[in-house]
């Protein structure tokens, strides 16, 4: 057992558990089939991932290869702390081996918490050529990893690949795709409504997303704007 592990289990909560095991969809044939919880909130296994800073990779990997959500989640904001404070060969590591891993970076809010704190971080000045073709994965959380990582782009005012990768992303079947894409949309509005509200209308593309994306990229727009949207009448 990690060290991770033991500490987890000092705080596992049976009733939150199974509450979390339904929320996280770990069901047969749901896309959290298998995962399995000791019931901790993310703010307890924030302070257990402080704990262990001073990990080195090897023995965060083990815990990244556990079957437990929350051990997988405590190893990944290891690394995110442990690439926010790293000099440049460290990061590089970090973004290499949170690559290699990504079959377990395997729900959306392990994706959410740490893809644009560390991928999409790396890659503020370099090429994005991997967010492309992590779109066009199989992998639905590779997927997600790509339009999530597109975060750290939108806080500079950057939106040409958040926009990019969300036309790959717009036929997506899955519905955890249709609310990422939504949200990044949604939060280039925030900072650009015009650039959002550009790329809602040009070729009359919102008219042709899902709609529950469309529900989140419009979210924050005054209801009787928003109510055009819904209706295709913009």
């Amino acid at each position: 057992m990690t060290l991770i592990k033991q500490e987890l289990k000092k705080r596992a909560n049976p009733k939150k558990a199974k509450l979390l095991s339904g929320f996280f969809k770990t069901g047969k044939g749901e896309y959290g089939e298998g995962d399995i919880f000791l019931g901790v909130i993310v703010p307890e296994t924030r302070e257990v991932a402080k704990m262990f800073l001073d990990l080195e990779l090897s023995e965060i990997e083990k815990s990244l290869f556990s079957k437990i959500h929350e051990e997988r989640l405590a190893s990944l904001l290891i690394l995110v702390e442990k690439y926010k404070n790293g000099d440049l060969p460290t990061k590089k590591e970090i973004f290499n081996f949170y690559l290699k891993n990504t079959k377990y970076i395997n729900n959306w809010d392990l994706v959410d918490l740490t893809s644009h704190k560390i991928v999409g971080e790396w890659l503020v000045d370099k090429s994005r050529e991997i967010l492309y073709r992590l779109a066009q994965s199989e992998n639905l959380w590779e997927r997600r990893i790509s339009i999530i990582s597109c975060f750290a782009f939108i806080r500079n005012n950057d939106f040409k690949d958040a926009f990019e990768i969300s036309k790959i992303l717009l036929k997506d079947k899955h519905d955890l795709i249709h609310k990422a894409v939504g949200w990044i949309l949604r939060e280039i509005g925030k900072r650009n409504l015009k650039a959002e509200e550009k790329f809602l209308q040009e070729g009359r593309r919102y008219k042709n997303m899902p709609r529950t994306m469309l529900r989140y990229a419009i979210e924050k727009f005054d209801e009787e704007k928003r109510k055009k949207y819904l209706n295709g009448e913009i």
